[in-house]
């Protein structure tokens, strides 16, 4: 048996982190447990009782630790990579080297201290667990030949020297954390987390006087803006603690033989790899907070990226965090190769109609509360007409503006090889998806959609969301698009608008118009669908 084929075993130390955090737990559970124990006995004894219980768990963790040690080996041959595991029941699970198509590290804090990694073996295909193998814990080293060993692609003779630095990480991209939508939710959290432990302690009613006494002198207007303004503080200093944890260390590179590589992480270390020929498009993300400071993100449309359940914090679709939006372009453009970034083409826009539909769903969402709050009020108390007032004079001035806003992200083009779709306002984002990945077309149109002469057309994909929509285009205007950015997939399913008869536009609506599209037939007549 070749060197290459020999059976490995995890590395020995992984016993010392599983124990390293079994006394963590123990440690944490430790002072709960004491007072729990020490009502009815001496103290003494309840330390001693805790510290058994706490020297039971470690031990038998350990120990089964070590049986799943032992029992646990793995084999890259040539053509297969084989995970024998399990404790009681030994499972035995085989993945073709051909269909492997990621291998992403991930070492904590305490698994970096110690040299190790934790290793995932994926193959891009949504099949839970079958399609994953997992390699708890083995040395850095280890996990690095395993990388590149199994993502080892013949290079072109063209791609041969490619092998370079796109983005690294620059420390101003700092200032675009706080005014994440993660800033508002933390500082929640964090005011609920206070409450939970004083409610612990039997100190919450304490907590509430002192918080009163501060703001005795305060109407309660300003007492609630100066508890929002608080929680907005400390929020934005854990979505920068955030930031720092996640991005420092950035860096993003191509590999020889097509493989793009992320590498990020102050205390939880990630490399996540992958590979171009996987990769269908790009989309270009614009939370509202950081459009209005001119920024975006960058994330990958690609085949196999399913989140996975046990790893919150790892998005592997990320290529790149929110940046000034020329860097985002310029990034993309490169992630691509592409000479311009597709995402910056001029996009055709959508008929009034569209924007008549955003008004309406944003007054209905401003007034429909309100007219309930109302007329609850007048069945059981006239306060809630007061507050029925106040949300009406409150979401009005909000809805109206985001709802024009959207109007004003709707688009879609074509930019060379990319079909390029827009919307959204709270989170615009931009996609350019490779046309030659559309693997499908579908055509929606409600019953109001039908009156304002609009439709919603999804494109069909493997990568990505595996769909992604153009809302509210004119219905010539839309099928043409369709039929023009993927020549052949939608035509036999139209016919000449010439064919269609007279007086049908619905009125109110602008007339559809053919978006020119940049293949084949360069221009193409206006069509409708046919009954088949």
């Amino acid at each position: 048996m070749s060197e290459e084929e020999q059976w490995r075993r995890l590395d020995p130390r992984t016993l010392l982190a599983g124990a390293a955090v079994l006394c963590g737990v123990a440690g944490g559970a430790a002072l709960p447990a004491v007072a729990g124990l020490s009502g009815g006995r001496p103290l003494w004894q309840a330390v001693a009782w805790v510290l058994a219980g706490a020297a039971l768990l470690v031990l038998a963790g350990t120990a089964a630790d070590w049986i799943r040690l032992r029992r646990t080996r793995y084999r890259v041959g040539p053509e297969r990579v084989d995970l024998h595991t399990g404790l009681l029941l030994l499972k035995r699970r085989s993945l073709a080297r051909e269909r492997i198509r990621s291998v992403d590290l991930t070492a904590n804090p305490l698994q970096r201290v110690l040299g190790l990694v934790k290793v995932r073996i994926g193959t891009g295909e949504h099949t839970g667990g079958e399609s994953t193998l997992e390699l708890d814990l083995v040395t850095r080293a280890e996990g690095e030949r395993l990388r590149h060993e199994l993502l080892a692609r013949t290079a072109a003779p063209e791609e041969t020297g490619d092998d370079r630095t796109l983005a690294t990480l620059d420390p101003r991209w700092i200032r675009y954390a706080p005014v994440s939508f993660l800033a508002p939710a933390l500082g929640g959290a964090a005011a609920g987390a206070v409450m939970q432990v004083s409610e612990w302690f039997g100190a919450q009613g304490e907590v509430i006087d002192w918080i009163g006494d501060r703001f005795q002198d305060t109407s309660l207007t300003w007492v609630v803006v100066d508890l929002v303004l608080l929680a907005t503080a400390v929020g934005a200093v854990g979505a920068l603690g955030l930031w720092i944890e996640m991005w420092w260390n950035y860096r993003l590179e191509r590999e020889p033989g097509g493989t793009l590589r992320v590498r990020r992480g102050l205390f939880t270390a990630r490399s996540v790899s992958l590979e171009e020929r996987r990769l269908r498009g790009i989309e270009l993300v614009e939370p509202l907070g950081a459009r209005l400071f001119g920024a975006a993100r960058v994330d990958a449309v690609a085949t196999g990226l399913a989140q996975d359940d046990d790893d919150k914090h790892a998005d592997l679709k990320n290529l790149l965090p929110a940046v000034p939006r020329e860097r985002a372009e310029r990034v993309a453009a490169q992630v691509l190769r592409e000479q311009e970034p597709p995402t910056g083409a001029a996009l055709a826009g959508h008929p009034r109609a569209a924007r008549a539909r955003r008004l309406r769903w944003a007054l209905w969402t401003a007034l429909g509360p309100a007219a309930v709050l109302a007329v609850l009020g007048l069945l059981l108390t006239p306060v809630l007409l007061y507050v029925a007032a106040g949300c009406a004079l409150v979401l009005t001035p909000l809805a109206v503006p985001l709802a024009l806003d959207a109007y004003r992200a709707l688009g879609h083009g074509v930019s060379g090889a990319y079909l390029v779709t827009r919307s959204g306002t709270v989170r615009r984002t931009t996609v350019a998806l490779q046309r030659s990945g559309v693997i499908g077309w579908t055509v929606k149109q409600s019953y109001f959609q039908r009156r304002a002469g609009l439709l919603t057309l999804t494109a069909t994909t493997a990568a990505g969301e595996g769909a992604y929509d153009i809302l509210d285009a004119g219905e010539s205007q839309g099928l043409t698009f369709a039929a023009g950015a993927v020549p052949e997939l939608l035509a036999p399913f139209l016919e000449p608008a010439g064919m269609e008869p007279a007086g049908t536009e619905p009125a109110g609506t602008e007339p559809a118009r053919a978006e020119p599209v940049q293949t084949e037939p360069a221009h193409m007549p206006e069509a409708r669908p046919t009954d088949r």
